[in-house]
């Protein structure tokens, strides 16, 4: 029993350690890596450590999508925001793959929430808005939420905590 505790305290220092470092190459496990170094070399058409165009277009070609459109290849290319090397690949994928914006877009969205410029939302409002707006939560997702969520006494959020547990996971969670 107390080497399954020690394994997963472990796991949850590697966590920690993990979103703490801004290595690209920590996010991931070592076999995921190589998978990663795989898909990237049968994009890399012409071997030359950079996805282009040209790279993507054969790719799709050998896929068996003969009309790509241009502008999708192109919006592709920008989301590397420069030439497209295994690093940034990786980047691409652990941002997707992370499923969040950067903690100050999310930020700024809750300033929208937030005329005044408290740094709070009313715990209520919020509920009401992420049960009845765009992508829906489920009454059990909120509590889930609510339940890793700063809230004073008022009913309060204090969103820049909540943004920084929703970018950089819950410590609590780990424990």
């Amino acid at each position: 029993m107390a080497s399954r505790k020690a394994v997963t305290r472990g796991k949850a220092a590697a966590k920690r350690a993990q979103r703490g470092s801004s290595n690209v190459f920590s996010m991931f496990e070592q076999s995921q890596i190589q998978e990663f170094k795989e898909a990237f070399s049968c994009i890399d058409q012409n071997r030359d450590g950079i996805i282009t165009k040209s790279d993507l277009k054969e790719t799709y070609m050998q896929l068996g999508k003969v009309n790509v459109n241009e502008d999708e290849l192109e919006e592709m290319l920008k989301e590397g925001k420069g030439p497209i090397n295994f690093t940034i690949f990786l980047s691409l994928f652990g941002e997707k793959l992370n499923g969040t914006d950067p903690e100050d877009i999310i930020v700024n969205a809750f300033k929208l929430l937030d005329p005044n410029g408290t740094g709070n939302v009313q715990k209520d409002e919020l509920k009401h808005l992420l049960m009845t707006q765009a992508d829906r939560f489920t009454a059990e997702e909120v509590e889930q939420m609510f339940a890793v969520t700063p809230i004073d006494v008022a009913g309060n959020i204090d969103y820049k905590s909540l943004c920084y547990i929703i970018t950089h996971g819950d410590e609590k969670e780990e424990s």
